[in-house]
């Protein structure tokens, strides 16, 4: 089945539920399909922290993406202050 954005996020359970039983959901936008919802399968097991590592590293993120440690620390900071 496919549906568009809208209808998707209007009818969210019903689609899990469908995919649960099965069927495929194919998402589109302006009719161009861009997510498939399907049904996690029972011999999905979760992913280990050196499976994620090893997928991080064959997938990095895009370079502007990638910031330093004392970039993010900074940036928590800031927006800390900004609470009060």
């Amino acid at each position: 089945m496919q549906i568009n954005i809208l209808q998707a996020r209007n009818n969210l359970s019903r689609l899990v539920a469908a995919a649960g039983n099965g069927e495929e959901i194919v998402i589109a936008n302006r009719g161009r399909p861009v997510a498939k919802l399907v049904a996690v399968g029972s011999d999905t097991k979760p992913h280990t922290g050196s499976q994620i590592a090893a997928w991080l590293k064959s997938n990095p993120l895009p370079t502007p993406a990638i910031r330093r440690d004392v970039d993010l620390d900074k940036q928590i900071a800031d927006e800390r202050e900004a609470w009060d």
